[in-house]
């Protein structure tokens, strides 16, 4: 059984509800969200703030995220998005570390757009 990639499905299967907080208990009271737009987030309540926040200010927006493929095993998985924006896609990976079946890690790669 490959826990991290079946905890990574299930991050994608609910993000596409664009509910960011549904995602909140995929997390470890300890993980830590790296994103190059965001910054580094730490710890479950910063988190769960972070994606409310999301969840609010991506609701009107025309964008939204597409999984192209998902890969990992036990502990670690990563995959490959596109991120759907008005003004053009922007192709990403998301690496991530699981332990004891909740996310410890998430960092998104991808080149900031300008503006």
């Amino acid at each position: 059984m490959a826990q991290a990639k079946q905890l990574i499905e299930k991050f994608w299967a609910l993000q596409d509800g664009h509910d960011y907080s549904k995602l909140i208990p995929l997390f470890a009271d300890n993980a830590v969200f790296e994103d190059p737009a965001i910054g580094r987030v730490e710890g479950i309540e910063a988190i769960a703030a972070l994606l409310h926040h999301l969840t609010k200010e991506l609701a009107d927006k025309k964008m939204h995220f597409e999984v192209l493929e998902i890969a990992g095993d036990e502990q670690v998985a990563w995959s490959r998005w596109l991120w759907k924006r008005p003004d053009g896609d922007i192709e990403g990976v998301g690496l991530y570390k699981v332990a004891d079946g909740k996310l410890t890690s998430y960092r998104d790669c991808y080149a900031v757009p300008a503006g």
